[in-house]
């Protein structure tokens, strides 16, 4: 078996990436800079510059699986070239591979699988969305994932098994949200976003990697949530994280307009509800190791973490 990522580098594709070298499984990653490129036995980068459609199709070769992680972080300013950004990169990355795969003339490709994100579903403080929910949010970023999904699709025309992990917000030591919300915590300024009513539908690092794995390794097909059993509302999860911490939570919650004009429209991300179900997956037969948030929190926070596999830090 072996497994092409695009995204390697980031936090998701990091996780995923140690998870198969330590079961022996080989990685072939593709990156947009010639110089990072390091070819070694089960790990082999190759170029990709997927605004020009560019691919080297090497990189497909022995490849059983396809992960594709790759699009610009939306936690920047939705100004107007940063949403073009943001969306293009997902659409061109998608669309590069799309075409390369097509172009094989042999492939050994069984599965493939490509983030989307939980951000589709409508804001709301009293729905619980599953996979079979049609309605995408008004905002922006429903836009993105709507477009991204469509262009996922397109790969059900080729012969091996398509998903979608529509992912939420994801706990780690090592990046993400976890890190930014803890600091103010962890310096006694901390405090839940607006009424922090907000569903926060959270799954651990190792779980989402885990996930990944599972989809492909069962050559599942279809959309499928990645988030934990158990949301939580966003002043729930900053209390589990002063909690871990052993800080005090003393400062009301900070306003939406407050983080407006620190943020601009990409503050909408810290006030929007989506509570998700995990049951689609669970029924595949996935079983979570961090079902709970405080179980999570103190996993990630206070349990002794084993080095990161430093390999890939080269090539961010």
């Amino acid at each position: 078996m072996s497994v092409l990522i695009t995204g390697a580098t980031g936090l998701i594709g990091q996780a995923i990436t140690q998870k198969l070298r330590e079961q022996n499984i080989a990685v072939h990653y593709l990156t947009t800079r010639k110089g990072k490129i390091k070819k070694e036995e089960g790990f082999k980068g190759f170029h990709w510059d997927p605004k020009k459609g560019e691919i080297d199709m090497h990189c497909f070769e022995g490849v059983t699986a396809v992960i594709n992680l790759a699009g610009s972080s939306i936690s920047q300013r939705w100004t107007k070239s940063n949403k073009k950004k943001i969306l293009r990169s997902r659409l061109d990355s998608l669309q590069t591979l799309r075409k390369g795969i097509e172009n094989l003339k042999v492939s050994s490709i069984k599965s493939f699988v490509s983030a989307s994100a939980i951000g589709i579903y409508p804001n709301s403080l009293d729905r619980y969305y599953t996979e079979d929910v049609t309605d995408v949010d008004s905002s922006f970023l429903g836009e993105v994932v709507s477009k991204w999904e469509e262009e996922i699709s397109l790969f059900n025309n080729l012969k091996f098994s398509v998903a979608a992990i529509r992912i939420g917000l994801v706990l780690s030591q090592e990046g993400g949200a976890l890190p930014a919300m803890a600091k103010p915590i962890k310096y006694y300024v901390g405090a839940a976003f607006g009424s922090g009513e907000q569903w926060q539908s959270w799954i651990h690092i190792e779980d989402l990697a885990r996930q990944f794995l599972f989809v492909i390794d069962q050559e599942l097909q279809g959309v499928f949530n990645g988030v934990a059993p158990n949301p939580v509302t966003n002043t729930k999860l900053t209390k589990e994280i002063a909690v871990v911490l052993n800080r005090p939570l003393i400062l009301p919650n900070v306003p939406r307009g407050v983080m407006q004009l620190v943020l601009g429209d990409m503050s909408y991300v810290l006030f929007a509800s989506q509570r998700v179900s995990s049951k689609k997956i669970e029924e595949e037969g996935f079983e979570f190791y961090h079902k709970n948030i405080c179980n999570a929190l103190e996993s990630i926070f206070h349990t002794a973490q084993e080095p990161s596999d430093a390999i890939l830090k080269e090539f961010v």
